[in-house]
């Protein structure tokens, strides 16, 4: 077990290559697989998930070990129920831990074979795979959209596609359109009929040479460094960004031009990727009010932030972030009280600050909970304070360069071993 110190420049300026998108490398990699493809998706993600999910794919073994990942876990438990074979899909102690029991149920309405080997309702499970008739079903709009994606997925194959009703209030939106808009890109026949109500023909995926775009979501940790910086004339430059983007993490150019960081692309063409340039624009607004229901990833990197620029917020729409790689709630409200400030949370998905402060730790030791966004979104505090990440190597599940590239924008990393 390792922790790094980590010590900021007094300047900030970085030209950043990003890493390919996750959300958007895994949708491809399904996809792909499904469509028969001879030629893997360009540009896949170097990170833990899309690894995993690379592995499983191309030697499909009796036992797969998705390890942490947990969008492998339920794109992976919709496509091997649809694939011939017998599989066991398994994890570490926490995906073990992490319910799936409605995609589960789910897919068996459609007919497929899948047991729990161990917890009802939990992975690991055994998954015997066979075409599937498919029709209509219905789900509530407040799961993951992880379970939603994976679903719809899989609808071309199905012998009669797939009418899926989504029930009350839909979250995760953004991902959900991300999914059909990949979909289609391959092919697929897919649309929202209505507000509520995704149909997908039996119509198959084509194959075809697919290039991925860079993630926003490891843009925000930039756009955060340029915010708290106390360095004027910051400047990163980010290379392979979109803009229109369908990724709903590229919420944050919005949200962060609130916080004093101003976004500007280098060029405008449609729909190829760019590069773009963060600086500081003005000062952040005083109190900062937003519902995170479509980018609850970026809850933490604006906890973090707002709180160390004494900006007051009110964030909702946080109701996944309990059952992610950690409790994310529990755990911003314990780390954050290191750093000396009192989050409040209501009704397991609101977070709130109202400029409330404790006795802050000398040098704060953030501990990451086997999460990697805990020790993204607080890497950034060290511009402001001493901060150590505990366990840091977490950042390879989404980010596995970030350390580097902290390296080359003039960090000092100082690694050290854990007692």
């Amino acid at each position: 077990m390792t922790k790094y110190e980590v010590i900021a420049p007094e300047t900030l300026r970085a030209d950043i290559h990003l890493p390919a998108s996750k959300s958007i490398s895994n949708r491809a990699l399904i996809i792909y697989s499904l469509s028969g493809g001879s030629m893997m998706p360009q540009n896949l993600s170097d990170c833990d998930d899309t690894q995993v999910m690379i592995e499983a794919l191309r030697y499909m073994p009796e036992t797969i070990d998705i390890k942490a990942a947990g969008t492998a876990m339920r794109f992976l438990t919709a496509y091997m129920s649809v694939m011939r074979g017998t599989h066991v899909l398994t994890g570490t102690e926490r995906m073990k831990h992490r319910p799936i029991g409605i995609l589960v149920d789910a897919l068996r309405r459609l007919g497929a074979e899948i047991a729990y080997v161990g917890e009802e309702g939990f992975p690991p499970l055994k998954i015997t795979g066979q075409p599937l008739q498919g029709g209509e079903l219905e789900l509530q709009g407040g799961v993951s959209s992880q379970y939603v994606s994976a679903l719809l997925m899989i609808g071309p194959v199905l012998k009669n596609g797939l009418t899926l009703r989504l029930l009350g209030d839909v979250i995760s939106r953004p991902y959900i359109d991300l999914t059909l808009w990949m979909m289609r890109e391959f092919g697929a026949d897919v649309e929202w009929t209505d507000a509520h109500t995704i149909e997908v023909k039996p119509q198959p995926y084509r194959r075809r040479h697919y290039f991925i775009e860079n993630d926003w979501s490891a843009a925000s940790y930039w756009y955060q460094m340029v915010a708290l910086s106390r360095d004027r004339d910051a400047e990163v430059t980010l290379a392979g960004l979109m803009d229109g983007s369908k990724q709903g993490d590229s919420s944050v150019r919005y949200i962060f031009s609130l916080l004093g960081v101003k976004t500007t692309f280098k060029t405008k063409e449609e729909g190829v990727p760019q590069t773009v340039t963060l600086t500081k624009s003005r000062r952040p607004v005083p109190r900062l009010e937003y519902d995170f229901v479509n980018s609850p990833d970026l809850a933490q990197t604006f906890v973090v932030t707002c709180a160390l620029l004494g900006v007051h917020f009110r964030f909702t729409g946080l109701r996944t972030l309990k059952i992610k790689e950690t409790d994310r709630i529990s755990a911003l409200k314990t780390e954050m009280r290191k750093l000396g400030f009192v989050i409040h949370d209501e009704d397991d998905s609101v977070l709130y600050w109202d400029g409330e402060r404790c006795e802050p730790q000398e040098v704060a030791a953030i501990d990451t909970y086997e999460d990697h966004r805990m020790a993204l979104a607080f890497a950034p505090v060290s511009l402001l304070r001493p901060v150590v990440i505990n366990n840091p190597q977490v950042v390879t599940k989404s980010y596995p360069s970030f350390w580097d590239h902290l390296k080359a924008a003039g960090f000092s990393i100082i690694e050290e071993l854990k007692n």
